[in-house]
């Protein structure tokens, strides 16, 4: 017991000294190549710190580091499963819809690519909203023969833009939403993903009541550590539908008074009393409780909004805030 503690210590020491590596890199001289940080610190990286960069990111913009960031998380595996990956695809693509003169040069510095981390680029270039989105992934078919099929289908549309994905499709669709945000610090990522609210109260479909869940707590959790989040929220009380305006009020509420564990309980008790009253979709759903094999603490998102990671928290994100929570909650029934 006191081997593994030391070993936890010694690891969070680790991740400490690489996010800390990452914060000087940025707090450097504006404009000067040396303010990017060295592919090394990347490499050395663990996925919170990754993170953690990626959620600080809209507060001192670097896009000339962000193809060393897409060749060190493709390095790392973070890639390999799609349903972990929205937090990454969305981030690049907002990335990219922020600087448009440069886009063809930042994805080029992006390759080589393995050819699993090639739908990363495929997907961040259909999701990114510039107006030209076909036409710059047509300059990189030839780079990636193995994802011809995709390339085809978006060019085709035949596969949907991020605009028309669905929020109930999984939990990799509001991480998508959340990259976006942290790329560009937008709010229409934010408005998007608070219309999953009006199913934080569902009581007959278990995976939309997961999904406004997910949506209420992610928003409630990085709201208490970003206050423009949250005077935009407040300000959307006012603005948003009966069923979303009540949720929002919640929001605002728990982020105000720091009570996002209450809104994460709630969700819990909701979702477990729906589950318990075995609906159909229980069965073609259940993979939804066993998404993200990651631990995560209470605090964890919230410092991930922040880059606050280095704290100390014993966080371990595999997955971006909606699809680490639902690992969480799969493990709090009965608490």
């Amino acid at each position: 017991m006191v081997q593994g503690a030391r070993q936890k210590f010694g690891g969070t020491i680790a991740a400490m000294a690489v996010l800390s590596a990452l914060m000087v890199a940025m707090a450097a001289a504006p404009g000067a190549r040396a303010a990017d940080p060295p592919p090394e610190v990347f490499a050395r990286a663990d996925a919170a710190a990754i993170q953690s960069w990626i959620a600080a990111y809209r507060d001192a913009p670097k896009p000339e580091a962000v193809p060393q960031l897409v060749k060190a998380i493709a390095a790392k595996g973070l890639l390999q499963e799609q349903d972990r990956a929205g937090i990454y695809i969305g981030f690049v693509a907002g990335v990219l819809a922020d600087n448009q003169a440069t886009a063809d040069k930042l994805v080029t510095e992006m390759f080589p690519l393995p050819p699993p981390a090639q739908v990363l680029i495929v997907k961040a270039i259909a999701y990114s909203r510039l107006p030209e989105w076909k036409q710059l992934l047509k300059r990189f078919v030839e780079r990636m023969p193995a994802r011809q099929i995709l390339i085809r289908k978006f060019l085709y549309d035949k596969e949907p833009t991020l605009d028309a994905v669905a929020l109930d499709k999984g939990p990799q669709v509001l991480d998508a939403w959340w990259g976006y945000y942290f790329a560009t610090g937008r709010y229409e990522p934010v408005l998007r993903i608070m219309q999953a609210l009006k199913w934080s109260n569902d009581k007959d479909n278990v995976e939309r009541l997961t999904v406004g869940s997910m949506a209420k707590w992610t928003l409630a959790s990085h709201a208490a550590n970003d206050k423009h989040l949250l005077d935009f929220c407040r300000a959307e009380m006012g603005r948003q539908p009966k069923a979303v305006a009540k949720a929002l009020a919640d929001v605002v509420q728990a982020a105000e008074t720091f009570e996002t564990g209450r809104i994460r309980k709630e969700a819990v008790a909701a979702i477990n009393e729906l589950k318990a009253k075995g609906p159909e979709s229980r069965r073609k759903w259940a993979w939804w409780g066993e998404i993200g094999q990651m631990a995560l603490s209470v605090g964890c998102v919230a410092a991930a909004a922040t880059g606050q990671t280095y704290l100390g928290l014993p966080c371990i994100i595999g997955g971006a805030a909606s699809s680490a929570a639902l690992k969480l909650w799969s493990k709090s029934e009965g608490q």
